[in-house]
C-alpha cells in the first residue's frame, strides 16, 4: 500500500512540475510575438492559469520570468529595461489579488487587472520622467497605460476559456 501512495504522490509532483514547465515556457515564448496585444493576454493568461492550477507561489514565479527573458534575448526594447522591476511587481500584484479573490472568478480578474494597470501606469509616469528622449518616454508611457488593462482582462478571458476546455477534456 505504501508503494501505491508513494507512486501517486510522485505522479502528482510530475504533473505539477510539467504544468509549471509548460506555463513558464508559454510565458517566456510569448514575448517573441512582439505585439503587446498578443503577448500581453498570453502572459496574463499563464499567470491566472498557473495560480489556479498550481497556487500563488507558482503564479508569482511564472510572472517573474517573461520580462527578464525578453530583455536578455532582445525582444523587450532596451529603453523598457528600467520598467522590468515594476512589470514583475505588477505581475505579482495581479497574481496575489487574483488568488485572494479567486472564489469569484470575474471579480478576481477585474480587480487584479485594474490594480496591475494602476500600479504599472503610476510607476511608468515616474520612470518616464527620467528618460531624456521625450518621444521614447511617451511610447513607454503609452505601453504601460490602458493596453495593460486590456491585455490583463483579455488574459482573464483566455484563461477562463482554457480552464473550461481543460475541465471538459479532463486534461
Amino acid at each position: 500500500m505504501k508503494n501505491v501512495i508513494a507512486l501517486a504522490l510522485k505522479r502528482d509532483n510530475v504533473v505539477a512540475s510539467t504544468q509549471f514547465a509548460v506555463l513558464v515556457g508559454i510565458a517566456v515564448v510569448a514575448p517573441f510575438f512582439g505585439n503587446q496585444f498578443v503577448t500581453g493576454p498570453i502572459v496574463n493568461a499563464t499567470l491566472f492559469v498557473s495560480t489556479i492550477l498550481l497556487g500563488t507561489q507558482a503564479g508569482i514565479m511564472v510572472g517573474l520570468m517573461p520580462s527578464v527573458i525578453a530583455l536578455s534575448v532582445g525582444t523587450l526594447p532596451a529603453p523598457l529595461a528600467p520598467m522590468i522591476p515594476y512589470i514583475m511587481l505588477s505581475n505579482t500584484i495581479l497574481v496575489i489579488v487574483f488568488s485572494l479573490l479567486s472564489k469569484k472568478y470575474w471579480t478576481a480578474i477585474f480587480s487584479s487587472s485594474i490594480l496591475k494597470f494602476v500600479f504599472l501606469y503610476l510607476m511608468s509616469l515616474i520612470v518616464v520622467g527620467f528618460m531624456p528622449n521625450k518621444e521614447l518616454a511617451q511610447s513607454v508611457a503609452f505601453m504601460m497605460s490602458w493596453p495593460q488593462l486590456v491585455t490583463a482582462l483579455a488574459g482573464g478571458v483566455l484563461a477562463y476559456s482554457f480552464l473550461k476546455y481543460k475541465k471538459r477534456a479532463a486534461l
